[in-house]
């Protein structure tokens, strides 16, 4: 897998090397006082006009100041940094939403629905146009203490795309009937994505400790979910590295405690370990048998870097008496160039079965908005697997895949913006598995976005 690994790390570092050799002008930002309005998060880094949105700063009613109301709920550091479940990402990557504040709760929200056709290459491939999307809800309130209450809830049209998902040549997992795993597709996410709440208590000295709970929620295990993470946010695809980094992310019964100080947070969760089943609109309960821990660390603005590990109790409906523990370990890096940004993702993780079956996973992701209009995003990845063969836990099989696709985004108005994209897809086999897949096949994928906030 070295080569993989060497052709991840080229195309990720080739917009990071073409970008610092570009000379950007700085972006003018006006006054605007609406309520409710969008709203950017003061950024920590000065450059940071992200997305095209209007950048302005709006005064919040109620007592509190914007500053006091904008900062993070597990911790003294600006709400930015926080991503899914009690996951970190950089303080420095944009962070849109409409706010407004109703007596002492700040109210948040954000939503984007995505309407997409892929097309897939080869006799295992298909075709098929899909929604998929995310609604998400925020209140918070900030008491006198500095601790601080919070309620969040997201919603998902995927099911709407049929049990079977969509086309993703060298995915599997999960099921779409309970009798077989989904192979070469990637499925859809439940309906409900998260209900979950969080009390952090201010110990002073930018130190505190918090209590997470979710029914579903995210345990402390991985990087952000991949349509979390900037590097990968604008990509309406799943990576088919899911499996390894962030398929918690869904997760019906979740109880974390952590605890912060600054720029580092270490965390622990109980958990339910099996996976979402194939009934995609109700809400599952199950014993919080399985345990993760994370630590987090963001050294600077730009960066955002943790280390994982979880014992996964019987994670697969299908192998029911099959336990798994995971290893994971990211960086993520965004900076502000110009009136763009780049955003970048390196992470590695491991998955080991109760029946000694070791496979590892590498994935880089790259997003280059190189002005408010245009991103041109990227995602290499690379896996070991046994599900890809005419025998299911047959031999281990190395395969990679490398994605390239551009974006415009179109401001309809203050609070909605359009954004039509496509990418293409390269596929690798290895010699056992190429007579099946034809080769190496291809895939084309093109979208129309709309975002609220």
């Amino acid at each position: 897998m070295t080569r993989y690994a060497l052709i991840a790390s080229a195309i990720i570092l080739a917009p990071s090397a073409m970008a610092q050799a570009t000379d950007h002008s700085s972006h003018d930002h006006s006054a605007h006082t609406d309520h409710p309005a969008p709203v950017e998060t003061p950024p920590t880094d000065v450059h940071a006009d992200h997305e095209g949105m209007d950048h302005s700063q709006h005064t919040m009613s109620g007592d509190a100041t914007a500053e006091h109301e904008m900062s993070g709920a597990l911790g003294s550091y600006a709400i930015p940094r926080e991503a899914s479940g009690t996951s970190w990402r950089p303080e420095a990557a944009p962070h849109q939403m409409l706010m407004t504040s109703a007596g002492d709760w700040m109210l948040m929200g954000h939503a984007t629905l995505d309407m997409v056709y892929t097309s897939q290459s080869g006799p295992r491939g298909d075709d098929k146009a899909f929604l998929a999307g995310m609604v998400m809800g925020t209140a918070q309130r900030r008491f006198d203490s500095g601790d601080v209450l919070q309620f969040r809830g997201a919603l998902s049209p995927d099911p709407l795309m049929g049990r079977r998902g969509y086309p993703l040549l060298l995915a599997a997992g999960e099921t779409a009937d309970g009798v077989d795993t989904l192979v070469d597709r990637q499925h859809p996410h439940d309906f409900v994505m998260e209900l979950s709440a969080s009390y952090s208590h201010q110990l002073g000295n930018g130190q505190s400790v918090f209590v997470y709970g979710g029914l579903p929620g995210e345990p402390a295990f991985g990087p952000p979910a991949f349509m979390h993470r900037p590097a990968s946010e604008v990509n309406p695809e799943a990576p088919i590295t899911h499996h390894w980094m962030d398929s918690t992310h869904i997760t019906f019964g979740v109880l974390t405690a952590g605890y912060v100080n600054g720029d580092v947070k270490i965390e622990a969760s109980r958990f339910r370990g099996r996976e979402p089943d194939q009934h995609r609109y109700d809400i599952e309960t199950g014993s919080l048998d399985s345990t993760a821990v994370r630590l987090s660390w963001n050294p600077g603005p730009n960066w955002a870097l943790q280390a994982s590990w979880a014992d996964v109790t019987s994670p697969e409906q299908l192998e029911p008496d099959v336990d798994v523990t995971k290893w994971s370990a990211s960086a993520l890096y965004t900076r502000a160039i110009g009136d763009g940004s780049l955003s970048l993702t390196g992470a590695f993780a491991r998955k080991e079965t109760s029946e000694n079956v070791t496979l590892d996973a590498w994935l880089g992701e790259a997003a280059w908005k190189l002005d408010p209009a245009w991103t041109i995003f990227s995602r290499v990845e690379a896996i070991e697997t046994d599900e890809l063969g005419l025998i299911h836990h047959g031999p281990i099989e190395k395969v990679a895949r490398a994605t390239l696709g551009v974006s415009r985004d179109f401001q309809v108005n203050d609070t909605v913006t359009m954004v039509l994209g496509a990418s293409a897809t390269k596929n690798w086999t290895s010699d056992a598995l190429a007579p099946l897949y034809d080769g190496d096949p291809t895939g084309v994928l093109g979208f129309v976005r709309f975002k609220i906030g």
